[in-house]
């Protein structure tokens, strides 16, 4: 049954609504499917406005708007999400950005967020393989207190989702090397040698995916920025977690 929650929300996303913005979305590869045309900041304003509300966003979601979709990402419970329905929810992904957002704002979040990706990495569909690369690139940048271990683990989904020719999916490897590049010197070096793995296996995916990865991780930019940063970290006491990686062996 649709609560009368769900339905003054949904209302609220049609007046927002601009069919101008939609095939703005078609030219990169949105789905125009359900799609009203709201942009992300004000999805983000109405999800602050609402705040968390789990049954709201299973219901959003069930819904299939495109930016209600988005918007059940942004008020969902993280604890409340388990594998299931991060299973389900998946494989209902038909847009990248979608994919994305549920990904960054709400899965990577979760108990289950690390467990999912090896068998997301596995799986034939083209968003739901880019949802493991996605994961990746995300909980490099907002787990701080992950083991640059727990990256290393990941770099064999890397080599193998590598020679995925499709856009969305080498776009998703490409991003979580360098992700997990920037994390710390240690990181970034073993990234380095991953892209130049990669670029070995020859085709035009793992070409792409790796030069890009390699001319951003070895920007003088991105080297100075984590030399500052692992400076701090020693400045305040060595050992103590992010920003000791660059001894790190595989």
């Amino acid at each position: 049954m649709t609560s009368n929650e769900l339905e003054r929300v949904v209302e609220q996303l049609k007046m927002m609504a601009d069919p101008r913005n939609v095939a703005g979305m078609a030219h990169y590869g949105i789905s125009t499917e359900g799609t009203l045309g709201v942009p992300m900041p004000a999805l983000k304003k109405l999800g602050r406005s609402i705040g968390m509300n789990h049954e709201l966003a299973l219901e959003l979601w069930d819904s299939g708007l495109h930016e209600a979709r988005i918007l059940a990402a942004l008020v969902a419970d993280p604890l409340r999400t388990d594998k299931a329905m991060m299973e389900r929810w998946a494989g209902q992904f038909d847009s990248w950005d979608i994919c994305d957002q549920v990904c960054s704002y709400l899965f990577s979040w979760t108990r289950a967020a690390y467990e999912v990706i090896p068998g997301w990495a596995a799986r034939e569909e083209e968003f739901v393989r880019r949802a493991a690369f996605v994961m990746i690139a995300a909980l490099a940048v907002h787990d701080k207190k992950a083991s640059d271990h727990s990256f290393l683990a990941f770099f064999p989904l890397i080599e193998r989702g590598a020679s995925d020719e499709r856009n969305y999916v080498k776009k998703a490897v490409n991003w979580a090397i360098r992700q997990m590049g920037k994390r710390n010197l240690g990181l970034r070096g073993e990234c380095v040698l991953l892209a130049e793995r990669v670029r070995a296996q020859g085709t035009p995916s793992a070409r792409w995916i790796a030069a890009d990865a390699v001319r951003e991780l070895n920007s003088p930019a991105v080297i100075a920025r984590l030399d500052a940063k692992q400076r701090r970290s020693r400045g305040i006491g060595a050992g103590a977690g992010e920003g000791q990686g660059d001894n790190l062996k595989v």
